[in-house]
């Protein structure tokens, strides 16, 4: 039976890499903000076998310039050689894992479908899971891997950007925005990675760690679906944009919406870091429906 879901369970990629190792590449996006080489130092001491490690700063993002956000989309064509490079063909089965409850392999799976690539997963609840299931890890450098033929195709999701979201907001024809930082960054508190703290005035909140269980797996997609459809409020998903801080946890709702069966939200990749950086945005503080401020 084909597997739909853009979850895979540590058991199912293990029958994967048993069967036909040679048409899934697995992608290891382990990181840290805090300190950028903590993600390739896990790397090398354990990780699926076979896998090979993608950074977020070099590979996931392009480089900022100050106001387009902390993590800009990356250059696609660039992303397609890599991924190229590494064994993926437009067949493969690409899943992406990390050790921070998803939050970066999130951002793997969107890029992958904005690539126009229907074939990406998402070990649920990642290298964690793996151990938990008494699967073997490897150490060491990323074993080296026939190239593939990976070639970009038609964007499977959508973006919105600031010049066409920021005339909306306070129209009342902005689309419902959802961002997915903590509930205090959203007040506009304990900002410690963007210049202004607060959010986009209208927004809602959905901290993107409330998709997950204790064990830092995924709700089944019932309860997804309940806590998403509150949040929306009545509103269609195709109407609604998801942001965080730098375009990355958002794709967590993104992926948390989809497994709802609510499909069709954009991404605005830019965020908040990219909307706090332009001049004369207006800002909210305080819980959902706080007013705006400068």
């Amino acid at each position: 039976m084909a597997h739909h879901s853009p979850l895979v369970s540590a058991a199912q990629l293990q029958t994967w890499l048993q069967q036909k190792p040679a048409e899934v590449l697995v992608l290891d996006a382990s990181f840290d903000l805090g300190d950028p080489a903590a993600g390739q130092q896990a790397f090398l001491q354990s990780h699926v076998p076979g896998a090979a490690h993608i950074d977020l700063n070099r590979h996931l993002s392009s480089p900022p310039d100050g106001s387009n956000g902390r993590h800009p989309l990356p250059d696609f064509p660039a992303l397609a050689a890599l991924l190229a490079r590494l064994g993926a063909d437009n067949t493969t089965r690409i899943v992406a894992y990390d050790r921070q409850g998803s939050m970066y392999a999130a951002r793997v799976w969107w890029l992958l479908l904005r690539a126009g690539h229907a074939r990406a997963y998402v070990l649920d609840g990642g290298l964690p899971a793996r151990q938990d299931a008494g699967l073997p890890v490897a150490a060491g450098a990323a074993e080296i891997r026939r190239a593939g033929s990976f070639r970009l195709r038609p964007a499977l999701v959508e973006v919105v950007d600031y010049e066409t979201l920021r005339p909306l907001v306070g129209t009342g024809t902005a689309p419902l925005v959802v961002d997915a930082r903590a509930p205090d960054r959203f007040r506009g508190e304990n900002e410690t990675l963007d210049r202004i703290g607060g959010h986009i005035p209208g927004a809602k909140n959905r901290f993107f760690r409330d998709n997950l269980d204790a064990q830092g797996r995924f709700l089944e997609p019932a309860a997804l679906r309940a806590a998403f459809e509150a949040v929306l409020a009545g509103q269609p998903a195709t109407e609604a944009v998801m942001q965080c801080g730098s375009g990355v946890t958002a794709c967590h709702n993104l992926l948390a919406l989809e497994l709802a069966g609510l499909k069709g939200a954009r991404l605005y990749p830019g965020s908040w870091s990219e909307w706090s950086s332009r001049e004369g945005a207006p800002v909210a503080t305080g819980d959902n429906g706080g007013a705006a401020g400068s």
